[in-house]
């Protein structure tokens, strides 16, 4: 059995907490989940999840800030999301096992 640092877990029950409160929005669940086929647009997203551009760029902006995607600008000043979170992804396709990742399809 192996014995894991107390400060190492403590560390990481942080980590933990952070994105499982990430996660717990039903908004950037849905956001996310989405992401995980492939990259999107913003129009894209607003279109499948019908969240409303407000709280659309609201909740993208909290998934950026946090580390679990990131964006790219397109042509005609288009803007595409992306998960990069390994540990988001893990647990969405926890939660959703039919949903698989667009890198390992």
């Amino acid at each position: 059995m192996r014995v894991i640092d107390p400060i190492s877990m403590c560390n990481s029950a942080e980590e933990a907490c952070q994105l499982v409160k990430l996660l717990s929005n039903p908004d950037r669940l849905v956001l996310l989940c989405q992401l995980l086929g492939s990259e999107k647009s913003v129009g894209e997203l607003e279109a499948i999840t019908g969240i409303a551009q407000p709280t659309l760029s609201q909740q993208l902006g909290i998934l950026r800030k946090n580390a679990l995607m990131s964006r790219r600008r397109g042509n005609r000043n288009s803007i595409y999301y992306r998960i990069t979170s390994r540990p988001a992804i893990a647990v969405i396709q926890t939660i959703f096992p039919g949903i698989q990742h667009a890198n390992q399809q």
